[in-house]
């Protein structure tokens, strides 16, 4: 395994419902990225904005996008992810993929669609757990409105790494400051969030406020910013796991079983 994991989360605004624009829109912040990263994060929905039209966009995971990660992810030999409309087995679901070297390592659905914006009419819930092994780190994937259920995101396999990926608006940014924070100090984990900015087609403005926690809750790098931005941070495993010997929170923890 590797002790320290370099991670870059981009954050950036997103043109509504237009796959091609937005991958060539990233690709100019690829080419910028510093050297040493292992792992890039992009928003939630980074090809299409939030949109309820999830027959119109749904691309499969053998379609443009996920070969678009791939070559992304060989070129620079980085686990590249972020969440798409992919149509699978019948159903459409927001799933987070990570793309690495190899093709795809593992992929998140959605668990929680959102509700009030009726995400659950053209989406389906995800069921598999989000969580996958990554040079050494246990890394847990999860989306936008799942930050609001801790319970699902409840560190009972001792992950050391959890991810959001969202297109969380501004009037309700509060929430996404304080739960991410949350999520890091309760799970006694590195929490990464990577939200998007902007505004899309429904006029809803999306303020930034990406972030890069450590198992304390301290910011170490991003988290009021609502520029199109990179933030890059080190983690150390090493380090996270003498702070868990040291306090052994995670040591006092429920158990209980999700159905």
């Amino acid at each position: 395994m590797i002790s320290k994991l370099n991670i870059v989360a981009i954050q950036t605004s997103i043109f509504w419902e237009n796959a091609s624009k937005n991958k060539h829109f990233i690709d100019q912040k690829l080419r910028k990225l510093e050297t040493k990263v292992d792992i890039v994060i992009l928003p939630e929905m980074f090809t299409t904005g939030f949109t309820m039209k999830s027959e119109k966009v749904a691309e499969d995971m053998h379609g443009p996008t996920i070969q678009w990660m791939q070559d992304w992810a060989e070129k620079l030999g980085i686990l590249l992810g972020g969440s798409l409309v992919i149509r699978s087995k019948g159903k459409i679901y927001n799933r987070f993929v990570m793309v690495g070297n190899n093709g795809v390592i593992v992929h998140y659905d959605k668990r929680h669609t959102f509700t009030l914006a009726g995400e659950d009419k053209f989406y389906a819930n995800g069921t598999n757990s989000g969580l996958f092994r990554y040079k050494g780190w246990k890394i847990c994937l999860r989306i936008c409105y799942d930050l609001r259920f801790p319970v699902w995101s409840r560190n009972t396999k001792n992950y050391d790494l959890l991810i959001y990926v969202a297109n969380w608006p501004a009037e309700r940014i509060n929430a996404w400051d304080i739960l991410l924070q949350a999520r890091a100090i309760e799970n006694m984990c590195y929490v990464v969030g990577v939200n998007r900015v902007g505004t899309d087609h429904n006029e809803l403005v999306y303020p930034g406020h990406s972030a890069i926690y450590d198992p304390l809750g301290e910011v170490l790098a991003g988290g009021i910013s609502s520029e199109e931005e990179n933030f890059k941070a080190e983690l150390n495993f090493l380090e996270l796991q003498e702070l868990r010997k040291k306090l052994n929170f995670l040591g006092d923890r429920d158990n209980f079983d999700l159905y």
